[in-house]
């Protein structure tokens, strides 16, 4: 039995005072070959399960609930929606009402027309707080440096992918994903539409500055060797320059004039080199213990239960 058109990927972290208004508005939407909506929900509480299930039991449109075990993050909850889905292309959806899904349907309807793998929504006018708009910006800029994408491109947890895309990144068990970098891994058929983004319905934002600094570490390490290039380049600037200093040193001593104590420099030299060695050092080990996470096979998710409800 083939599945339908479109699936609806909403990962939900304390969403109970959200996601009611958000199924509704998924399950009023006509769309040619049908949709269906897949619930993760992330291991935020009891109060969140509840109003899921009270859903399933309502449902005008075929809706799959899936119970992670515990919380383990935006991005691993994306991709156990992704192994859910039965549709032929696949919408991510904000649990908080900011992502209108006519929205989704517009970004869908243009991957179809134009046989993308990707589209990603870039929003015409942000309703997040500065602090999120900043480290979006932030992130967009760094992976312009870091990634193989076109330069200045947006990338939005907003996106349409196709089944064929998807299959291709759900392969990726590390414990650490970062979709987007899976994605452009794995296809160069990608584009964008200007889509509208609403003001949260309830509630306030769980993206904390944590999230933003293990989503940028996620970019850039699991994805790129250029931090360790960049940490190689400022070693080899730092120790020129330390060279050059062990110069004039001599030659000051040559020509017997200078400062008659060295002390404050010998100390600023020690910081300088003492810190740009940990930050060496904690760079390296940020690789090595990925690695040994990866190799340990630390779990992207644990599904603890799946509730599905057809008409």
């Amino acid at each position: 039995m083939s599945g339908p058109a479109l699936s609806f990927i909403i990962p939900l972290y304390h969403s109970a005072e959200t996601i009611g208004a958000v199924v509704r508005d998924i399950e009023a939407l006509s769309i040619p070959g049908g949709h269906e909506i897949v619930l993760v929900h992330d291991g935020s509480g009891e109060a969140t399960s509840a109003v899921c299930r009270e859903l399933l039991k309502t449902a005008r449109v075929p809706i799959t609930l899936v119970e992670h075990a515990r919380n383990f993050g935006e991005h691993n909850a994306v991709l156990t929606g992704w192994r859910h889905a039965r549709g032929a292309h696949l919408v991510n959806l904000d649990d908080d009402g900011q992502h209108p899904p006519a929205e989704g349907v517009r970004m869908w309807e243009e991957a179809v027309a134009k046989g993308l793998d990707v589209v990603f929504g870039h929003y015409q006018e942000k309703q997040h707080s500065a602090f999120r708009n900043w480290g979006s910006w932030f992130t967009n800029r760094m992976t312009d440096w870091a990634l193989d994408k076109p330069k200045g491109f947006y990338l939005s947890s907003f996106r349409c992918v196709s089944a064929f895309a998807a299959q291709q990144v759900i392969g990726y068990a590390g414990p650490y994903p970062y979709i987007d970098g899976l994605l452009l891994q794995v296809t160069q058929r990608i584009g964008s539409i200007t889509v509208r983004h609403e003001a949260r319905q309830a509630g306030t934002s769980t993206y904390t500055l944590g999230r933003l600094v293990q989503l940028w570490l996620s970019a850039w390490i699991n994805f790129s060797v250029l931090p360790l290039r960049v940490a190689t380049a400022i070693g080899l600037i730092i120790a020129t320059l330390g060279i050059l200093a062990l110069l004039v040193v001599a030659v000051l001593w040559w020509q017997n004039v200078g400062p008659e104590s060295g002390w404050g420099w010998i100390m600023a030299g020690l910081l300088i080199f003492s810190g740009t060695q940990l930050v060496m050092l904690g760079l390296i080990g940020e690789y090595v213990g990925r690695m040994f996470l990866a190799i340990n096979q630390r779990p992207q998710s644990v599904v603890r239960e799946v509730v599905a409800a057809k008409r």
